[in-house]
């Protein structure tokens, strides 16, 4: 490690650490963190979503002079991982690292068994970045213009794979499809990995997930790329247009990182954390990794992340009702 990076990693330490104790208030979270942390990833090993919070645990660990440990809690699109947290003692000690799902499942199942603001208190945003719209090679679209007008060409012809239903990747072709009044045939899969294979071989037309799951086959040309979900372009696909060059102006999907823990968690300690987390974001290492994934760090207050997330929920609301979604499992 070169001098300039280990005296830039130290005055981060020490940064974090000012922040830290001006956070803290006499008797309550002197001695935060008492024992290890917990940070809770409501899906597989190897994911996403895994990969962010192992990246976030051990930076984490690093400044805050603890262990903090990774625990895969898998099922229902998320919603098992984040009931867990909600009922988790209110000490900090337990932590939820989520994404998209968090807010897309508890739009659109009704027995999703959580409430995204209600029954937590935000933390901090870690990045955010879009999806990509992909399609496979043998359909006669290029663009997303392409693809709408053979959607109202043939209605329900057309079929788009999905990582299960309620999530991210389920709910942004329902708001195209509201959108643009077509009707495309959903095919939720467990995870966005079986229906990329699906997309490879044809058996399916389109799908959207992260950049960094796509982006290999978009380069080798085994997938056609037709849009990225936001208002820019990605810096990772700077060929794809955006959702407004694609025609769709204020259609803006973005996928996003943060730490939630269960409400009530003394403010002090949230403070903490959240000086923590702001700092492991700056940290060249972890901004060269965001970078890799087609993300962008995004740091800001509790108060920032709340707001972010009651937008993001009370957003998806509008496509179940219209779109007329009956979801009442996982």
């Amino acid at each position: 490690m070169s001098f300039k990076h280990l005296a830039r990693r130290t005055w981060l330490q020490c940064l974090v650490l000012g922040a830290i104790g001006l956070a803290v208030q006499p008797g309550l979270a002197a001695t935060f963190p008492e024992r290890p942390i917990k940070i809770v990833v409501p899906f597989a090993p190897g994911a996403g979503t895994d990969t962010m919070g192992r990246l976030v645990a051990a930076k984490l660990a690093e400044l805050l002079k603890t262990p903090v440990v990774v625990e895969n809690r898998v099922g229902a699109s998320g919603a098992l991982g984040a009931q867990a947290v909600a009922q988790s003692a209110a000490d900090g000690h337990t932590l939820l690292l989520v994404a998209a799902p968090f807010t897309t499942v508890a739009a659109a199942l009704p027995g999703a068994g959580y409430h995204p603001l209600n029954g937590f208190a935000p933390v901090g945003m870690i990045a955010q970045g879009p999806l990509v719209w992909a399609a496979n090679k043998a359909l006669p679209a290029n663009t997303l213009p392409e693809l709408l007008a053979l959607a109202r060409q043939r209605p329900g012809a057309l079929n788009y794979g999905s990582a299960g239903v309620g999530g991210v990747n389920h709910l942004v072709l329902e708001s195209l499809k509201a959108r643009t009044g077509t009707y495309i045939t959903h095919i939720p899969y467990r995870g966005i990995a079986p229906a990329t294979v699906d997309a490879l071989s044809g058996e399916i037309h389109l799908l959207t997930g992260t950049i960094t799951a796509l982006a290999p086959y978009i380069r080798d040309g085994r997938l056609k790329a037709l849009a990225v979900t936001s208002q820019r372009r990605s810096s990772a696909l700077p060929q794809v247009p955006n959702m407004e060059e694609a025609g769709l102006p204020g259609f803006d999907v973005l996928n996003y990182f943060a730490l939630v823990a269960p409400r009530g968690t003394p403010a002090s300690v949230v403070q903490t954390l959240n000086a923590a987390l702001a700092v492991v974001v700056e940290l060249p290492d972890v901004k060269a990794r965001l970078a890799l994934d087609a993300l962008e760090p995004s740091t800001g207050t509790p108060a920032a992340l709340e707001a972010f997330l009651l937008k993001d929920f009370e957003g998806w609301k509008p496509v179940v009702k219209q779109q007329n979604l009956k979801i009442d499992a996982f």
